[in-house]
C-alpha cells in the first residue's frame, strides 16, 4: 500500500477566531528577501493535494506556504452541523490571521496569495478588503461563479442547481456533498454565498460590512490570472467576469496548455499533477512582480525548515477520503462552486 508523503513541517498554528484553529506549513527557503507564496485551495480540496504544486514552486526557488481553508483538512472544527461559517470567515478573520502569523514568522519577505478556484475568490476578496496587506495575487483556474458567464443551458443548470443546493444544506445544517453525489461536505453558509454570487454575480458577502464590488474596483496590486485548458469548472466567461470587477488591477494573463504541459492532460484539477511549466512560470512572474517591493520586518529568526509540532517531533499524517497527495485521486465533483 502506498504510503502518503510525509507532512511539511508547522510553521505556525493560528487561531483566527474563538474555537478555530489553522495550521500552516512550510517549504522555506533560506536566502533572505525570497517571496513566499500562500497556496489557498479550492473548494472541499484539502491542502496537501497541492504538495506537488507546493514542492514545484519551492524548487523554482520560492517559500510556500500551505494551509487549508476552515472546515477542511488540518483545520479545526470540522464542517458539520452547527459549525457556521461562510465567506466573511475566511476572507475577514482567516486570511488576515494567516498573512499575520507568515510575515512574523517570515519577515522582510514580500507575501503573494496563490489561490485556486475559490482560493482564488477569497484570495481577492482579502486583498480588497485591505485587513493585512499582501504584495501580490496569483489566480489559478478561478472564475466567478455567476450563471450568465457560463451561458446557454449551463449557465442555467448551474443557477437552478446553486440553489438547490444552498437551500438543501440550509436544512440540513449543512451541505452533505456525498450523500448527494456533488462534492464534498462544506458549510451552509459557504454554500449559501456559493449560490448567492452564483445568482448575482455580486459579492454581497452576508454579515460582512465592507462593499467588496467597490472594494474589488479599487484594487491595485500585480495580479496574474492563469487560466487552464479544458476547464470547464472556470470557462474563460467565468474567468474574465472575475477579472472585470479588477480593473485597475496590474493584470498580466497566462494560459496553461497541453502542449506547455509536456503534452499531459491538464483541467481544472489535473494541472496540479502536472505543473512543470506552471510553476515556473508563476515563480517568475512572482519574482518580477515583488523585485520592488520594500522589506519588511527585521532579519529572520526562525528556521521554519526544521520546524517540529508542538510535541518536539513531526506530527501524525491522517490521510482523509480524498487521499490527494500524489494528484491523481482527486474527485472534480469536490469543487462544486465553479460548477
Amino acid at each position: 500500500m502506498k504510503q502518503p508523503p510525509a507532512p511539511l513541517p508547522v510553521l505556525a498554528r493560528i487561531g483566527p477566531a474563538p474555537g478555530v484553529t489553522l495550521v500552516a506549513r512550510v517549504l522555506h527557503r533560506p536566502e533572505p528577501g525570497r517571496p513566499v507564496a500562500v497556496l489557498l485551495p479550492a473548494m472541499g480540496a484539502a491542502a496537501r493535494f497541492y504538495l506537488p504544486f507546493a514542492r514545484a514552486l519551492h524548487q523554482e526557488g520560492l517559500t510556500v506556504v500551505t494551509v487549508d481553508l476552515r472546515g477542511h483538512g488540518e483545520a479545526t472544527p470540522a464542517v458539520a452541523r452547527g459549525v457556521r461559517f461562510g465567506y466573511r470567515e475566511m476572507a475577514e478573520e482567516d486570511l488576515p490571521a494567516v498573512v499575520a502569523a507568515v510575515r512574523a514568522a517570515l519577515p522582510g519577505r514580500p507575501v503573494v496569495l496563490v489561490g485556486h478556484s475559490l482560493g482564488g475568490q477569497l484570495a481577492l476578496l482579502h486583498a480588497a478588503a485591505g485587513r493585512e496587506s499582501v504584495d501580490a495575487v496569483v489566480l489559478v483556474a478561478a472564475g466567478s461563479v455567476w450563471y450568465r458567464s457560463f451561458g446557454g443551458p449551463r449557465g442555467l443548470r448551474n443557477l437552478a442547481a446553486s440553489q438547490l443546493f444552498a437551500a438543501l444544506a440550509a436544512l440540513i445544517g449543512y451541505w452533505p456533498g456525498k450523500r448527494f453525489g456533488f462534492g464534498g461536505t462544506e458549510a451552509a453558509g459557504v454554500m449559501r454565498d456559493w449560490a448567492r454570487q452564483g445568482r448575482t454575480g455580486r459579492y454581497r458577502i452576508k454579515g460582512s460590512t465592507t462593499d467588496y464590488e467597490k472594494a474589488l474596483g479599487r484594487l491595485d496590486l500585480p495580479l496574474l490570472a492563469v487560466g487552464v485548458d479544458n476547464d470547464t469548472l472556470a470557462p474563460p466567461g467565468s474567468r474574465e467576469h472575475l477579472l472585470s470587477k479588477v480593473p485597475r488591477a496590474a493584470l498580466d494573463r497566462w494560459q496553461y496548455t497541453r502542449d506547455a504541459a509536456g503534452g499531459k492532460p491538464v483541467d481544472h484539477f489535473r494541472w496540479v499533477r502536472h505543473n512543470a511549466a506552471l510553476s515556473a512560470h508563476v515563480a517568475q512572474w512572482v519574482r518580477k512582480a515583488t523585485a520592488g517591493c520594500p522589506e519588511t520586518g527585521g532579519p529572520e529568526t526562525a528556521r521554519p525548515e526544521t520546524a517540529q509540532s508542538e510535541t518536539g517531533s513531526p506530527e501524525n499524517f491522517q490521510p482523509d477520503d480524498l487521499q490527494p497527495d500524489d494528484g491523481q485521486s482527486y474527485d472534480k465533483r469536490s469543487d462544486p462552486h465553479a460548477r
